[in-house]
């Protein structure tokens, strides 16, 4: 016999299913949650689970179009479509509602990766000294000391393994192998992955390890906040702080463009690409599920091979011919070269 199932009941238990089954982070949990209560607000009251059809999504839908991207559209469809799939698997329903509505078509972006020498900035530019700095070990300079310790291995690892932010901030002590130059990442779906961890990143974080040695060190997470120390231990750094860390680094380096975690997971993959790296191997270190999620970095080598194509060849480009026709007449100028290496114009 099919059981009721009023909305809160049934979105506390899809919350459990995205978390337990599909170990979901709390984030994307959070986000397929808010979407779902956003379309039982629309139906209002009295619309039961089972009384959706399409043409209520549907409905739904159109009043966002308006003041909502097609990304995010889209993304409120998948929230939804994977609630409803979960019902009928629970027996709640019986067709999803939503099976027969297309995705928003989305206007295809490419990454925007920063180049090499900017990546070589944002790393080196650390925290500037004050000039009345604080008697040596006293409280303000060994936080100065640790905050720029951090900062530093914080962005060597961010470009040097291309890890996600959230990957990144989850990362405790223990998962390092320094010797090995490995760090065990978990990923999306809680699917782990070994990172190799280049030589630079490594030292970086030895650097900050060094200052942090003390017994149970091990446990604790590999970034912490430089705030005021909890009485369980020191607290994990939060996201929003590590993006602050990259904005602050970026504005030193005069970087004139948005400088975000991701871009530098972009960055990574691209310049992994560019120097011959394969892309299923590219694949395994981002931890992508889909090879093609990551053939989307061959068309931003195409369109970089592409510009250095427009600039080097002389056929390419709007008055390619008209250059030609100049570097001609200049060599005609100089006349045929002769043994001896005399020009015509020479008289001889």
């Amino acid at each position: 016999m099919r059981r009721p199932l009023n909305w809160t009941r049934a979105i506390e238990d899809f919350g459990r299913y995205l978390s337990v089954e599909r170990a979901l982070s709390p984030h994307t949990r959070r986000a397929y949650e808010s979407d779902v209560r956003q379309l039982t607000v629309h139906l209002g009251a009295g619309i039961l689970p089972e009384d959706v059809d399409p043409d209520r999504v549907r409905a739904w839908l159109a009043s966002l179009h308006r003041r909502r991207s097609p990304a995010t559209l889209g993304r409120k469809l998948a929230s939804v479509r994977s609630f409803f799939r979960w019902l009928v698997r629970e027996g709640v329903v019986d067709e999803d509602p939503t099976a027969g509505l297309p995705m928003p078509k989305l206007e295809k972006r490419l990454p925007r990766p920063l180049s090499v020498d900017d990546c070589e900035q944002l790393i080196t530019r650390d925290r500037p000294v004050a000039r009345q700095a604080a008697p040596e070990g006293g409280d303000r300079d060994r936080r100065r000391k640790w905050m720029t310790l951090r900062d530093r291995a914080l962005v060597e690892l961010l470009y040097g393994t291309g890890i996600r932010i959230g990957e990144l901030v989850a990362l405790d002590v223990r998962d390092l192998e320094l010797r090995a130059r490995e760090i065990r990442v978990m990923g999306k779906g809680g699917k782990e992955r070994i990172v190799p961890i280049p030589e630079q990143a490594r030292l970086a974080l030895e650097a900050w390890l060094a200052v942090r040695r003390q017994a149970g060190v091990m446990s604790e997470p590999l970034f912490i906040s430089l705030r005021a120390r909890r009485e369980s231990g020191p607290r994990r750094l939060a996201a929003r702080e590590a993006r602050r860390i990259l904005d602050e680094r970026a504005r030193r380096a005069d970087l004139d463009q948005h400088v975000h975690p991701h871009r530098l997971r972009h960055s990574y993959a691209t310049h992994l690409l560019d120097m011959g790296a394969d892309l299923r191997e590219i694949q395994e270190l981002l931890g992508h599920a889909s090879l093609s999620t990551t053939q989307k970095y061959t068309a931003v080598s195409i369109e970089h091979l592409r510009d250095v194509y427009d600039q080097a060849h002389p056929r390419a480009g709007p008055g390619s011919e008209d250059r030609i026709r100049g570097e001609r007449g200049s060599r005609a100028m100089s006349g045929p070269k002769r043994k001896g290496g005399k020009g015509m114009a020479s008289g001889k």
